[in-house]
């Protein structure tokens, strides 16, 4: 390859200004690179290229073919779905699952449509204008209305067989609502919050996080002997077996029988006449991409009319009567200040960019994750660097590279650390992920000050300072020694008196009282949050209940599967010393029961279910997130982060943002904040 054709491609795609290679040896290389690119795509959770340098790099591709015909390969990536790597399964498609060709502009759309008028032999009847998601395509087929298999895209002519874990993903039913034969086409993917899900699993698990909703959705379609079920949704994007009518009222039809459609989500789906009216609702959806909670990359146009689909026909790639309008990545570059090193309270390491601000997508960004010590080798970025940050998946700020011929000259490669940077003990670096050998004893610190926080048991005068000398003197190593303490012992620290020891004693003794839901999430368990904890102590009663608990037993609480269960039954035998060290000293250990007046609650529904709420903006008497959820709970309901057609109510306060107007734009009930805190 010569040093004139490098195949990095620009951050931001623009095909239109795509340059050819100037030799045969740069445009194969390019060809392989695609080809193992589109192998990892569609075979594995970690993929070799985002979607924006694929995207620039098969444009390089496409206009080298155009300049050289006689360089071109034999199942060129221009021609073939999946850049013609072997990816088939074993179940065969009713019909090939094709791609869609994709344009990038304006201009671009409007020649697609001008194409489309001239096979037609006239203008077309209308289009239909949907997101596109970020996610793996797939088929389902409902027989008698009942789903019997459920098939990967795979080459296009036979995909993987992924019926048992395609199953678990909200939106594609076991049962339609009718006893109908047909099959369905759509996307698998993840929502923001079954992301954040998924990899407080995986974690959960010891295996490293997924670094992107779109290859977590992949990896999880695919993990048939994975130890724990992350999250799927679905969103259907063409159906077969109907009798022939527009695709906007096929989906609408599927949306009837209980399947998940754009149809119902807050970018929907508009039927337009003119191209001008399909231009104007891809720029609506480009506008609300960040706000959907899901990874969208581009729109996707096709013609409505199932007459105007058939005579316009498919190439062996992709639909002539289709096109997908691909988004740019909102890429920005700033200078890499610093790159910390950060430890977590079980020990993991992980290196973390320190960033000069930037706005990116209308967010703030001043820090953006490394994921691990090899992906910052292979990222090649040093502190000074001019680097590129983009927001992956529109959710997680991530350096894609570094300008390296603006690379300062005095600039040296990251030196990752030889010792654990908090306690100074050996690193595990056997795994993707580093971890301190000490695991949760190096982190007695961090352990403590959360044990003390509001949140959990609200130990008032217990500082970091004072935490600091506690463990250096080796007063407290876990934090039932904490109840160990008193005035004589803690006068010997320094800038301890007498009056300030009384105090400290009297609030840790005063946390002896807290509510068995309190001292579970003081512990800190994983996959053990407060909204969990406060659900396990309502279940259970007593922590010797919970102790005694199967997974099997767990598994009766909301929000616990087979594999929370497992983490969390691991979780409560690693802690049982500690919390036999508790309840020794006294600390409580039960639950208030609820009263029979629960179901009245202000946010309960007439069938006694919580209401879903979202609280956005300030709320009188609040003074965090952190005590919005907790009211919402204590009212009845159930808090939630973000926006849907699943919530119940939003409380609106001063200062919200996006999600007030999604709550409008859905038809949401809204609750002024004054309201809410009036409830209270």
């Amino acid at each position: 390859m010569t040093v004139s054709d490098p195949l990095v491609a620009a951050p931001i795609v623009d095909p239109n200004l795509a340059a050819p290679f100037g030799s045969i040896e740069s445009y194969a290389a390019a060809v392989a690179e695609l080809r193992a690119a589109a192998l990892a795509y569609y075979q594995s959770a970690d993929p070799l290229m985002d979607d924006a340098a694929y995207d620039a790099l098969l444009a390089r591709v496409t206009a080298t073919e155009t300049a050289r015909p006689e360089w071109k390969v034999t199942g060129s990536p221009t021609e073939t779905v999946a850049a013609g790597v072997p990816i088939g399964g074993d179940v065969p498609h009713s019909s090939p699952m094709l791609g869609l060709d994709n344009v990038f502009g304006e201009e671009a759309l409007r020649k697609w449509a001008a194409r489309l008028d001239r096979l037609l032999g006239r203008p077309a009847a209308g289009y239909t204008v949907e997101p596109k998601i970020d996610g793996l395509a797939i088929a389902a087929r409902y027989v008698d209305g009942r789903l019997t298999l459920v098939a990967t895209r795979g080459d296009g002519v036979a995909g993987e067989n992924v019926t048992r874990i395609a199953r678990r993903a909200a939106g594609l039913p076991e049962r339609l609502a009718e006893p109908v034969t047909l099959e369905v086409r759509g996307e698998v993917y993840m929502t923001e919050t079954d992301f954040a899900a998924a990899n407080e699993l995986r974690i959960g698990a010891g295996e490293p996080a997924f670094a992107h909703p779109r290859s977590a959705a992949a990896g999880t379609l695919r993990a048939d002997q994975r130890a724990y079920d992350a999250p799927l949704s679905f969103l259907a994007y063409a159906v077969q077996g109907m009798p022939d009518v527009t695709h906007s009222a096929a989906m609408a039809e599927l949306e009837r029988l209980g399947v998940a459609t754009t149809l119902g989500c807050p970018a929907g789906m508009t039927v337009c006449t003119t191209i001008d009216e399909a231009l104007a609702a891809v720029e609506r959806i480009g506008e609300l991409r960040g706000a959907l909670g899901f990874g969208v990359d581009g729109a996707v146009v096709k013609a409505d009319q199932p007459a105007d689909r058939d005579a316009a026909g498919s190439s062996s790639r992709a639909p002539r009567w289709g096109i997908s309008y691909k988004f740019p990545v909102d890429t920005r570059t700033t200078t890499l200040l610093g790159i910390e090193v950060q430890v977590g309270r079980t020990g993991v390491i992980t290196p973390v960019a320190v960033l000069e601000p930037v706005v990116i997508s209308g967010v703030t960004v001043v820090s953006a994750t490394l994921h691990n010590f090899g992906d910052l080798v292979r990222r090649n970025v040093r502190v000074g660097d001019t680097v590129f940050v983009r927001r992956a998946g529109d959710v997680i700020p991530e350096i894609t590279g570094a300008k390296l011929d603006e690379r300062p000259v005095d600039s040296v490669p990251f030196e990752p650390p030889e010792h654990c940077p908090r306690c100074g003990g050996g690193i595990d670096r056997s795994q993707k992920r580093w971890r301190c050998v000490q695991g949760r004893v190096c982190g007695a610190r961090q352990t403590l000050a959360y044990f003390a926080t509001r949140d959990a048991m609200d130990i008032e005068h217990l500082g970091d300072k004072i935490i600091d000398q506690l463990v250096a003197a080796g007063l407290v190593a876990d934090p039932a020694d904490l109840f160990d303490l008193d005035v004589p012992t803690l006068v010997r620290l320094e800038r301890m008196g007498e009056v300030s020891a009384g105090k400290l004693v009297a609030s840790i003794q005063g946390a002896k009282d807290r509510p068995l839901s309190k001292v579970l999430t003081a512990l800190g368990m994983r996959m053990a949050g407060r909204a969990m904890c406060r659900r396990l102590a309502a279940e259970f009663g007593t922590v010797t209940a919970l102790l005694e608990a199967s997974v099997a037993d767990l598994q009766r609480v909301e929000g616990v599967g087979p594999e929370r269960a497992v983490t969390i039954a691991a979780e409560l035998a690693d802690y049982r010393a500690v919390i036999e060290k508790l309840i020794a000293r006294g600390v409580n250990t039960t639950e208030p029961r609820t009263g029979p007046a629960e179901p009245g609650l202000p946010l309960r529904k007439p069938d006694g279910s919580p209401m879903r709420v979202v609280v956005t903006g300030a709320v009188p008497g609040l003074t965090n997130r952190t005590d919005a959820n907790d009211a919402v709970e204590r009212l009845g309901g159930k808090a939630s982060g973000s926006v849907s057609a699943k919530t119940d109510l939003v409380v609106v306060g001063d200062g919200a943002g996006s999600k007030a107007a999604k709550a409008e734009e859905l038809g949401i009930r809204i609750m002024p904040a004054e309201e809410f805190a009036a409830l209270l």
